[in-house]
């Protein structure tokens, strides 16, 4: 897995400096469009040109099954990830109808769900196995088991490149996947489960007390990963996490800005930082989640979310609802007047 290992791509420090210089002429007090300014200038570096755009999207939507849920940490059977696959094929999830509706395109990745649906149009089929095994009682995967879904990440940011995508968004869809990345914050950012674990799809007081425990066994179980990134998504993660994580490092290398979604997403972003820590660069994060523990771990990473509307669907569809924003601090940037193009007179001092 050499190119896990290969640098990201350098944002262009010359045409940052522009959008920077541009930001500064345009008829609006300094810094008055805030957020907006920033995401046009630091898209401006990443895609290399005067114009940022980000009209031409890519959506990769990564399933697999979690064993963990044996433990009881889940409110919803595991037969519900394949389910929801098929929902995601048939246009009728959030993400599918966000999606149509932005004109982005959408393919819907079978990394490793228990039950295998038939080939069909929207599905990539780059399974790992079929679900994870229970990491309460063993690793999670096996070494060629998180390689398998690191490729299919990888192949994902490839397709998204070849296809001129202008950013990358990924999802997931796995029951029992807040489990797997509650380990890996508390694993990686030296949290607290109880602080960090939250109700998941729905889970009562007592569950969530359930389930940090379950979680508190399972970081206990596999201590001996150390800070080692890789040993811990082997060890408690998912076939999606590790996929996700494998299309953020394929994704910066490639050159291609990269939206984060929520809760489970940053948690393979968590790992792909740890293990190429200038992937900062490329991503941008598009909300607070409401799951327990979510801005604990993006104040520990530095990130800065653009939303916070009490979302904890996941399914990329977070990233979904921001991505307006981002598309019009493009138009904002690209076609405000400057002082001069109006004849406003510029700030006296």
């Amino acid at each position: 897995m050499n190119w896990l290992m290969a640098s990201c791509a350098t944002p262009n420090q010359q045409f940052l400096a522009l959008a920077q210089a541009r930001q500064a002429q345009l008829t609006k007090p300094p810094q008055a469009l805030g957020t907006l300014e920033t995401i046009a200038i630091r898209l401006a570096g990443l895609q290399a040109c005067e114009q940022p755009s980000v009209e031409r999207v890519q959506i990769s939507i990564f399933a697999g099954d979690h064993g963990i849920v044996a433990e009881g940490v889940s409110a919803f059977p595991q037969a519900v990830t394949q389910q929801m696959v098929a929902n995601f094929l048939q246009g009728g999830a959030a993400i599918s109808v966000l999606a149509k509706s932005l004109q982005a395109s959408l393919e819907i990745v079978d990394v490793g769900i228990l039950e295998p649906l038939p080939e069909q149009a929207g599905l990539v089929i780059q399974r790992a196995g079929a679900g994870t095994a229970n990491s309460l009682q063993t690793a999670a995967m096996t070494c060629e088991q998180v390689q398998l879904a690191l490729q299919a990440g990888y192949a994902a940011a490839e397709r998204a490149y070849s296809h001129q995508a202008e950013l990358f968004i990924g999802g997931e869809m796995g029951i029992g996947n807040t489990t797997a990345a509650t380990v890996l914050y508390c694993a990686l950012l030296n949290l607290s489960p109880s602080t960090m674990t939250g109700a998941g799809t729905g889970l009562d007081a007592a569950g969530i007390a359930h389930k940090t425990q379950v979680i508190t066994q399972i970081l206990q179980r596999h201590a001996a990963c150390g800070q080692d990134a890789l040993a811990w998504l082997t060890c408690a993660g998912g076939f999606e996490i590790a996929a996700l994580t494998g299309a953020y490092l394929r994704a910066a290398q490639l050159g291609l800005p990269i939206l984060l979604d929520g809760f489970i997403t940053t948690a393979a972003a968590l790992v792909a930082l740890k293990l190429q820590p200038a992937l900062q660069d490329w991503l941008f994060l598009s909300h607070t989640s409401a799951e327990r523990g979510h801005q604990s771990a993006i104040a520990a990473l530095g990130l800065q979310p653009l939303l916070d509307l009490n979302l904890r669907l996941g399914e990329g569809s977070g990233a979904a609802i921001a991505l307006p924003i981002m598309r019009q601090a493009c138009l904002l940037h690209n076609q405000m007047a400057t002082f001069a193009e109006a004849a406003v007179a510029g700030k006296l001092r």
